[in-house]
């Protein structure tokens, strides 16, 4: 499993996500030939290495014709070309075809230029959907209609490019999980197109409704509403405490400098299972609800929905709780990915008001299946081994299950057949 880790110590922003992109290894050229496919014109890119507070890594320039221009945090000039810079060749792009005034950029304008274009399906998808996050935060500020809202700080031709950009690099590296850490929103005051509103702006708090996020570190905005409505629509999990192995590093360098170095920090990485002593250890979580006041008819039924969902385990004790009320303790082990999914089928499909969830190691002997061939048919087994050697057999159950009412045999016939294999084969 490849997992992407956003780490916004220092916020984060359109320009400094495809920064950091680049310098963790999406191509430059893959990047800016996919986005010619955009209908768009009046800009060039250019990355090149820079440094924040003796923090190295790769700075995004994004320059703007005059008549697109307008504060974004980006560098806006005329067009131009550039030469190698450093280690890191600069990459640009000339844009051309029909002008887009700003002042024309609906969401539905959007939308349409992005369907319009020769991206793949995916990038089209993600890229409508983060532009979407903002259209509805701008819609419920402004109290106006999806397709009606005007992108004023996000709608220029910069930002179109961060926003599909984004889409264009995750396509790129695949990833099977993101997970992002708190986000830092700074602090001061912030000029839109609207006037001088404190930090964050309107947009970017209602982006990141339900996102853990931190203010103050620096008097300036430190997350942008674009930045904000990629994490938020990329984002699998926002977490404090990431438990993964890390395989690389990149930094995306922004364009202030801050009393914090103003990066992105973003982490390829792995699940954290290793081996220890010949057995392997793994990270899950167990999700907890006490119930005592639900028809035990419907438990059968949560445990099935549990385990459909993906649950490795699902059990229920018997408990005594508050005023000596017998009630039953319902524990879930998942992955930490599937926890929430969990959490939301027990708030939903029981009767409590509430669950608990903590995160544990397991440690497990290493698993293999292996087909035996029985008089009556096939049945797998699972086999724990530990230093190469077999230790442990279990035929699976529902594979007996259906021999025995097959042949009209015992289960206890099917497991001693099984068992007399399994010796043979030592």
């Amino acid at each position: 499993m490849k997992i992407l880790y956003y780490d916004c110590f220092s916020g984060i922003s359109g320009d400094m996500n495809l920064a950091a992109m680049v310098d963790l290894g999406v191509d430059p050229t893959y990047l800016l030939n996919e986005l010619k496919k955009l209908k768009v014109d009046g800009y060039s890119i250019s990355f090149v290495p820079d440094q924040r507070k003796g923090i190295s890594g790769t700075r995004a320039d994004i320059l703007i014709e005059e008549e697109h221009s307008h504060a974004h945090g980006h560098t806006h000039s005329p067009p131009h070309s550039f030469q190698f810079s450093g280690k890191l060749p600069v990459f640009q792009k000339e844009a051309h075809g029909h002008h887009h005034s700003h002042h024309e950029r609906n969401f539905a304008t959007i939308r349409n230029l992005i369907q319009n274009s020769e991206l793949s399906n995916f990038v089209k998808k993600l890229s409508i959907d983060i532009f979407k996050r903002i259209a509805e935060a701008e819609g419920k500020i402004h109290g106006k209609p999806l397709d009606e809202v005007h992108f004023h700080e996000v709608g220029a031709v910069d930002s179109i490019v961060d926003i599909v950009g984004a889409a264009i690099c995750i396509d790129f590296l695949k990833p099977d999980k993101i997970i992002a850490s708190p986000l830092e929103l700074g602090g001061g005051t912030v000029k839109c197109a609207h006037g001088v509103f404190p930090v964050p702006a309107p947009a970017t708090l209602e982006i990141l409704k339900d996102v853990p996020v931190k203010l103050g570190a620096v008097p300036v905005e430190t997350t942008t509403p674009t930045g904000a409505a990629i994490i938020k629509v990329l984002a699998d999990e926002f977490t404090e405490k990431p438990v993964f192995k890390l395989t690389k590093i990149a930094y995306g360098i922004g364009h202030r400098d801050n009393a914090i170095p103003n990066v992105l920090r973003v982490c390829l990485a792995e699940p954290n299972n290793v081996e220890v002593s010949g057995f392997e250890t793994a990270v899950a979580t167990i999700v907890e609800c006490n119930i005592d006041d639900m028809n035990p008819e419907t438990y059968e039924y949560v445990m099935e929905k549990l385990f459909e969902a993906g649950a490795d385990d699902v059990y229920f004790q018997s408990i005594i709780m508050k005023k000596t009320r017998p009630a039953v303790k319902i524990s879930v082990l998942c992955s930490n990915e599937l926890a929430s999914t969990v959490e939301n089928l027990l708030l939903t499909q029981t009767s409590t008001l509430g669950v608990r969830k903590y995160e544990v190691r397991k440690t497990m002997l290493k698993r293999i299946w292996v087909t035996v061939g029985t008089k009556w048919g096939e049945v797998r087994v699972k086999q724990g081994t530990l230093d190469g050697e077999v230790i442990k057999s279990k035929p699976e159950y529902e594979d007996c299950l259906k021999i025995s009412r097959e042949n009209n045999v015992s289960l206890s016939v099917v497991y001693k057949e099984i068992a007399g294999l399994l010796n043979q084969l030592k």
